[in-house]
């Protein structure tokens, strides 16, 4: 969360009243990033006792309350991978699964926290969404095994993988449609893999201006996390705070029918089951 203008690292407990509140966590686990806590199992561990005492606590009930801070993204990754293509039936005209990931990149500066809008820049007319699930790592993985993959995984947050649909067909490389400032909220929190268990049988739904445009379940990944990490970690060491974006269902026939490109004033909500809610709001760019 954002004190003072600096981000601090967090956790959100739920104290006796049923209130969500937020912990600092700079004293409790001697951190001062949340990259920090994922990073360092003793630090995870006293975090989690930390937690539980704090929900059994009547003096939680003079925490802030989460509706009453500003969330910062709660990690700033130093590597952004995303997936296209990984929930089947995204592919069009009934094309098979694909044989290998379609890994594209995202440069760190679209990061976003997930309270704040996103600009709709007067150089980016075609912007569209994409609502995601992000895999967060939490220990170094170089040329890990499909076996211990989940290991190196700290957690998972949402994820909206927002793009410039113009800039992205100028050329048969995605980059830069996928990298402008600000097209990456994420948040609003990351679940540890420990309150997630098995992350198979969620369901995932995207919702747009209050109409539901997206809705799938996990099962239908093509790659699951654990082959994801594994498998970008042969070439690619994934450090504590990275990300790897698992891809996007696709929208609903009804919804693809009537699709515009984002415009002043629309929300965006992307939820997942046991995960919450990642809503954001578009605004254009106000002249200076």
């Amino acid at each position: 969360m954002d004190v003072d203008g600096s981000e601090i690292p967090a956790a959100v407990v739920t104290a006796p009243d049923g209130v969500d509140r937020v912990l600092d966590l700079r004293e409790v686990a001697d951190a001062t990033t949340l990259v920090e806590v994922l990073a360092d199992e003793a630090r995870l561990a006293v975090v989690r006792e930390a937690v539980t005492k704090a929900e059994a606590d009547a003096d939680t009930a003079t925490l802030p309350t989460l509706d009453s801070v500003h969330l910062a993204p709660p990690v700033r990754p130093r590597t952004i991978l995303c997936l296209g293509y990984n929930y089947r039936g995204h592919l069009e005209g009934g094309e098979t699964d694909p044989e290998h990931p379609n890994v594209f990149v995202k440069t760190p500066g679209v990061i976003a926290s997930p309270q704040d809008p996103v600009t709709i820049w007067s150089s980016t007319p075609q912007v569209d969404y994409e609502g995601e699930i992000a895999v967060v790592i939490g220990r170094r993985a170089w040329r890990v095994s499909e076996a211990d993959a989940l290991a190196h995984v700290a957690g998972y947050a949402l994820f909206n993988d927002v793009s410039d649909r113009d800039w992205q067909s100028r050329t048969n490389q995605w980059a830069l449609g996928k990298s402008v400032d600000g097209f990456g909220p994420l948040g609003p929190w990351i679940v540890t893999t420990d309150e997630v268990g098995d992350l198979s049988g969620r369901d995932v739904e995207v919702e747009r201006n209050g109409v539901i445009t997206v809705r799938s379940s996990t099962d239908a990944m093509v790659f699951g996390v654990a082959f994801l990490v594994h498998h970008l970690s042969q070439i690619i060491t994934l450090e504590p705070g990275d990300i790897i974006s698992t891809g996007t269902p696709a929208r609903s026939d009804e919804a693809q029918a009537v699709h515009t490109p984002i415009a002043d004033g629309d929300v965006v909500t992307v939820r997942v089951t046991g995960l919450g809610e990642l809503t954001t709001r578009f605004v254009s760019e106000q002249p200076e």
